[in-house]
């Protein structure tokens, strides 16, 4: 499992949300907003907006503000015009950082990210440095609880996934970046419960860390994704579930 993906299932588990619920919103809003520019406003036909809408309303995101971010993506509200972006570069360890954003002002995001970083032992690097390290992928998360691995594994490549593998106390099913939604839908339809489902960037390597490397990184990881303008921060950080579960509760 990537290292995002790891920190961000415990975190969820845990109920630890660091990001004030209006940055919170904010970000669910820009999701929606953009995916339904991309591809119109019926999440029946528009996977990446479905996805969006899901995930914004398992968050609390209001109906009302749902209803207004896709009208602003489709172009029936006017507004600002968001960028997305990507950053890469480097966190303590040597971790590769991959940061998405969306923004309405790319000069301010992009010091803001390099102030993060400088400041707590990362540094921006050029385009291209490490995307190539990471792959996107669909990344389902089910508890282990009470499920049987070989009924989630057939359930799962029945219903499209590409691979389950138990990680922890989950397990991670990955699928196209497309076919989250479905499989998802199917899951669930079979009572399988779904913890999170979203396109992560997987990493295709990772890079071990422990002890004051690895409390450095999350902290890192956390204060990027409490930016304004980040969406999302991937990495290919590689730490104990002992040391995630620790880090989670201690925030």
């Amino acid at each position: 499992m990537s290292g995002h993906s790891k920190w961000a299932n415990i975190r969820l588990r845990k109920g630890a949300q660091d990001i004030k619920k209006a940055a919170r919103y904010g970000k669910l809003s820009r999701e929606i907003i953009v995916a339904a520019r991309e591809g119109g406003g019926n999440p029946d036909s528009n996977s990446r907006l479905k996805t969006a809408v899901e995930k914004a309303r398992t968050m609390g995101l209001p109906q009302d503000n749902i209803k207004r971010a896709i009208q602003r993506g489709t172009g029936e509200i006017a507004g600002a015009a968001l960028e997305e972006l990507t950053y890469e570069g480097y966190g303590p360890g040597g971790v590769a950082l991959y940061i998405q954003a969306m923004t309405e002002n790319r000069n301010r995001t992009v010091s803001e990210i390099r102030a993060v970083l400088s400041r707590h032992g990362g540094n921006l690097g050029a385009a291209g440095c490490v995307a190539y390290l990471f792959e996107k992928k669909g990344v389902i998360m089910a508890p282990k609880e009470k499920l049987e691995e070989d009924a989630v594994i057939e359930a799962a490549l029945d219903a499209g996934a590409l691979d389950v593998v138990t990680e922890g106390r989950s397990y991670e099913i990955t699928t196209a970046p497309n076919d989250v939604e479905k499989v998802k839908q199917t899951l669930t339809a079979k009572g399988i419960t779904v913890e999170s489902a979203e396109a992560d960037m997987v990493p295709s390597t990772t890079v071990a860390l422990a002890g004051h490397d690895a409390q450095r990184v999350l902290k890192l990881v956390d204060l990027l994704e409490e930016l304004e303008d980040v969406q999302q921060v991937y990495s290919n950080f590689d730490i104990s579930e002992e040391e995630l579960e620790a880090a989670a509760s201690a925030g």
